[in-house]
């Protein structure tokens, strides 16, 4: 299993529309057959700091996604919202241990 943090900030003036944008790509991601679980948390003390948890079953999901027509239409979209580039970091499942999702 691969986890992956993207980091966003998006311009205060887009933070609604950003969080319209980026769920509806969330809904359309976790019907990928690679992807166990797709999240978009909203920074509390700083509502323009999103972060994406991408939850993948296997290596090459995470570019399967990128090939796809929703993942593609977030990032035209979204891009143009974001403060600054995004970032993004990858990790690996230490607990609990895969169950094969």
């Amino acid at each position: 299993m691969q986890i992956v943090h993207v980091h966003v900030r998006v311009k205060p003036e887009f933070v609604e529309a950003f969080k319209q944008v980026t769920t509806d790509n969330a809904r359309h991601s976790v019907e990928e057959l690679g992807i166990a679980r797709f999240d978009v948390i909203q920074q509390a003390d700083d509502p323009t700091r999103f972060v994406l948890v991408e939850v993948y079953r296997t290596p090459d999901a995470p570019a399967l996604h990128r090939l796809t027509a929703h993942y593609n239409a977030w990032r035209e979209i979204a891009e143009a919202m974001m403060a600054e580039p995004r970032t993004r970091v990858t990790y690996s499942n230490v607990f609990p241990p895969d169950k094969g999702w």
